[in-house]
Parts: structure tokens; sequence; C-alpha cells
């Protein structure tokens, strides 16, 4: 049987309580789960790829174990499509907060049949607990001196206020 390979693509900038909730749910339905950590060069990262690697695996990993699911992290900074083909993934997993994204993702995922009509995007809702958390935000947050406990692990916050302290 093949192994179902999925690719959950994102900048996890940081990695909030919102992916986790999305890799959480797509750990029960693949069997090998791929965190692509998108890279652009025209843009300053918070954290480099090195440091989001580092916290995907700290906190996901447990997740993943749990679920008996493989992880795998790598970085992209082309078209995400081919870093689906790359890793052979037949998935791409997209979290959907609401109608906004949607309406993005149907977009995303239209261009990206076109290209690779056998790599199928799984839309995974996100609970109503963290619906409301974008990494965008919670960096702003974060550099504003605000708490951001409620929207990132705690190995997460403790990196935050570390970099942000130095």
């Amino acid at each position: 049987m093949k192994q179902k390979i999925a690719l959950y693509p994102g900048s996890f900038d940081p990695i909030t309580l919102g992916h986790l909730d999305i890799a959480r749910r797509a750990c029960h339905v693949v069997d090998k789960l791929v965190l692509a950590v998108g890279v652009h060069h025209g843009k300053k990262p918070f954290f480099s790829a090195e440091e989001r690697f580092d916290l995907i695996k700290e906190v996901i990993g447990p997740i993943a174990k749990e679920t008996g699911t493989e992880l795998d992290v790598i970085s992209f900074d082309g078209l995400v499509i081919d870093a689906a083909k790359q890793v052979d993934a037949g998935l791409m997993i997209r979290g959907l907060r609401d109608g906004t994204d949607l309406d993005y993702e149907m977009q995303l995922a239209g261009m990206n049949e076109a290209m690779a009509p056998d790599i199928h995007t799984l839309y995974l809702p996100s609970s109503g607990s963290v619906r409301h958390i974008a990494a965008s935000l919670v960096r702003q947050v974060a550099k504003m001196g605000g708490d951001i406990t409620h929207f990132v692990p705690p190995a997460v916050h403790v990196a935050v206020v570390t970099k942000l302290s130095n």
C-alpha cells in the first residue's frame, strides 16, 4: 500500500497554536507529514529557517509520534507545488480560518491543480479556539510587548521572548 504523504506549507514564523491544530488533524489522516517552511529572500523573517525547523520539530514532533505519523521539515523558495512534487506528496494540507481564507485557497488550489493534477488539496478547518490566530498578528503583538501565551506553544513563547530581548 502506498504511503499517504502530505505537504503542509507555510511561513511558520512563528509556529502558532493554529498551526499545531492543523498539524494535529493532518497527522490523523496521513502516514507522513512534511512541513514546508517558505523562505522569501525579499522578506526579513522573525526566526531563521533553522530556528523554525527546530521549533516545528519540538512542538509537532510529539504529536507525530503520538499518532504514528512520520514527520519531516523542509524549506522551499519556489512554487509550493514543486516542493510537493519533490517530497512525493499526493496531498497538500491547507488550514481554513474563515471564508476569506477559503476564497483565496480555492484560487491557489485551482492553480496548483492545473500544474499538478495528481496532487490534491485537503482543507482542514481550524478549531474555534484558535481560528483567530495569525502568525503576523502574533509577531506584531510580541514586538509591541503584548502577551502571546494564548497564541503559541510554551517553547515558542520562550523563543520569541528570548529573541526580542537580544
